[in-house]
């Protein structure tokens, strides 16, 4: 998994901190981090670890990809 930004190699608890969007990704794939207590692991393991199709964990990493360009886009205009 690629994820921009580095974002990957974040804990789960700190990218749903800064991106609640996010964590409605996940939840979409039944990834329910957002109400995990512990939110040590890295992005990158938690879509790996779910046991997703690999078709499943592209349309995750695209999704994310595309909700960080998305932002950086509104950044970039405002």
């Amino acid at each position: 998994m690629e994820f921009k930004n580095g974002l990957g190699d974040t804990a789960i608890q700190n990218v749903i901190a800064n991106h609640p969007e996010i964590g409605e990704i996940l939840n979409r794939y039944e990834i329910g981090c957002v109400t995990c207590k512990v939110g040590i692991c890295l992005l990158k393991d938690v879509v790996s670890i779910h046991g997703l199709t690999p078709e499943q964990e592209t349309a995750v990493e695209k999704e994310i990809n595309d909700y960080l360009d998305a932002k950086e886009e509104n950044r970039r205009v405002a």
